[in-house]
């Protein structure tokens, strides 16, 4: 991949070689909130004309600087409000240029920084509707939707992103958290993260062992469930 970025709050899959089996779930979990891919493993957050920061973990913009004394840990309605301003600009350009793909992306953007996953989601549908063939437009549509609760959504997502580019290893990494999350469907998830490096020979070698690593620690928990169905009368 031509960008292999990380993102401010580390970028990294955060994954311990002695996680113990039973944890695999939970842990995928946390992948998810620490915001890790689910669209932005490989290429960062910063899209063209708009900065993103991760709401989750070390990396997380202060609201400070945003209307909000330093400190405050603002509300749902005050984000909703500083996404509503950040946007505004962008929303005026949109009257006259409404299938700009690149604007409704800054500002799916700016509503999914902020949690508001259901009018990210909305943008990103839009900019994925003005350009089909959009593979990020699409990943990050998923995102929307999965952080919205539409599991099944961000999956139909993600097989359309992959239907235009079978290779995007956003849409194989996140393909497998979710599965594996949203669906408790270890194996699917270990068959979406065996594609991605199969079909991604130029991941860097830290990347790699990352994947194989979460890989490992689901086939583990996997063997174990099927032992303990095999010992039940």
């Amino acid at each position: 991949m031509a960008n292999e970025s990380t993102t401010a709050s580390g970028g990294a899959l955060a994954v311990s070689a002695v996680l113990p089996p039973k944890y695999v779930y939970a842990m995928a979990a946390t992948l998810l909130l620490a915001g890790l891919a689910i669209g932005f493993l490989w290429r960062g957050t910063q899209v063209e004309g708009a900065s993103v920061h991760p709401v989750f973990g070390a990396g997380a913009a202060s609201p400070a600087g945003q209307g909000m004394r330093p400190g405050h840990m603002p509300t749902l309605g005050e984000m909703k409000q500083m996404a509503d301003t950040q946007a505004a600009p962008l929303l005026e350009k949109l009257k006259s240029d409404p299938n700009n793909s690149a604007l409704l992306m800054q500002v799916g953007a700016m509503y999914h920084s902020t949690h508001q996953f259901k009018e990210a989601a909305d943008y990103y549908g839009k900019a994925a509707q003005a350009d089909p063939k959009n593979v990020t437009a699409r990943t990050k549509l998923a995102t929307s939707l999965y952080r919205a609760g539409d599991v099944d959504g961000a999956l139909a997502q993600l097989d359309q992103a992959l239907h235009y580019d079978p290779k995007d290893a956003n849409a194989l990494f996140n393909l497998g958290i979710i599965r594996l999350e949203g669906k408790k469907d270890g194996k699917g998830a270990v068959a979406a993260w065996q594609r991605l490096l199969k079909t991604n020979p130029q991941l860097s070698a830290d990347r790699k062992a990352q994947v194989q690593e979460l890989m490992a620690n689901v086939m583990t928990s996997l063997g174990e469930q099927e032992a303990t169905r095999g010992k039940q009368p």
